[in-house]
């Protein structure tokens, strides 16, 4: 589980966060959206210590991280895995380099050891032979994949993707978003999701937290929001005629 307590974040004179609570728990989708600003992808790394927020706490499982200083945060940073927007993979390594990276780090495998869990990993995200090959030479979805590889490398606790269907095709986005929750039901960890996507949020959101001008809105399942009556909310789900029908359809 994943706590947040009153978060506030400002860049200069820009107060991009202000005040969030949010409790995240295990074993579900916890997805966050909001529009462009909103501070979505800030809350996020406050939270995995990407930034120091100005002011609030940060619990990992009732571990105070925000309090912790560098050494004292390795052992929750060897817990969470992370893919991000961009997948980050490094483009000088192949396939197989990318996903040893985080196991160089953190663990003291052999390198037998280590190529055979890059390769469980990338079974379990169902690609296979590429482990030679180079990012320049895969798909936008392969990428995300490889990502999420790399990201479940250390069987995290806590799981966290910011975009993870930015660039790609609908197709590719249902494949990645349903990869996403089967592994968080597999290894039960407490996954965060920073997402725009409204099919993600109706495909996958057990808890949806919603984040409007830096302030927590609203919060519930995709299901609670469908009958929402807060107007931020709704201006914000039901822009596309697709979300429309659908609230209307259980009306």
């Amino acid at each position: 589980m994943i706590e947040i307590q009153n978060i506030y974040k400002s860049f200069g004179n820009n107060e991009v966060l202000k005040g969030i609570d949010a409790i995240f728990e295990p074993g579900k989708v916890n997805l966050i959206i909001g529009g462009s600003g909103s501070g979505k992808s800030t809350l996020l790394k406050c939270i995995v210590g990407l930034h120091d927020p100005d002011q609030g706490k940060v619990f990992f499982d009732q571990q105070e991280f925000t309090e912790m200083d560098f050494e004292e945060r390795i052992p929750i940073r060897r817990n969470l895995g992370m893919l991000f927007q961009n997948s980050a993979l490094f483009d000088s390594m192949t396939v197989e380099q990318n996903i040893i990276f985080t196991l160089n780090m953190f663990t003291d495998m052999s390198q037998a050891e280590k190529i055979e869990r890059a390769n469980f990993c990338l079974d379990r995200v169902n690609l296979k032979d590429v482990n030679k090959l180079y990012p320049s030479e895969l798909s936008g979805g392969m990428k995300k994949r490889v990502g999420i590889a790399r990201a479940i490398s250390m069987s995290p606790k806590y799981l966290f993707c910011d975009e993870p269907n930015s660039g790609l095709d609908p197709a590719t986005s249902i494949l990645i978003d349903e990869l996403i929750q089967e592994l968080t039901e597999e290894y039960q960890c407490t996954t965060l999701v920073v997402t725009h996507d409204m099919n993600s949020v109706m495909g996958i959101g057990d808890y949806i937290l919603f984040l409007y001008q830096g302030q927590k809105f609203w919060e519930g399942s995709n299901e609670e929001m469908l009958r929402s009556d807060v107007q931020e909310l709704n201006d914000f789900v039901f822009a596309s005629p697709l979300m429309k029908a659908a609230r209307d359809s259980i009306k």
